[in-house]
């Protein structure tokens, strides 16, 4: 299975993040288009179904991919 770089994968999640957080204020059409869109691609780059499973596989990858440290905590 191919996988994202780390660096597009760390930015997935983080579009993600926001777009959720955007949804949770401000459920627009143009947002929810767009959390859809990161989701679904979240999906593909993880091989997984759902954007829960995605987080937790991206996560993995990431500190694989970092030595252990979790980029996801880093600011």
């Amino acid at each position: 299975m191919l996988m994202a770089h780390p660096v597009l994968l760390r930015n997935l999640v983080e579009q993600y993040r926001t777009l959720s957080l955007l949804h949770a204020e401000d459920a627009t059409t143009d947002v929810r288009q767009k959390l859809e869109d990161v989701s679904y691609t979240l999906c593909v780059s993880t091989g997984t179904r759902t954007p829960e499973a995605a987080l937790i596989a991206a996560r993995d990858r990431l500190v694989d991919a970092f030595g252990g440290e979790d980029p996801l905590l880093v600011a």
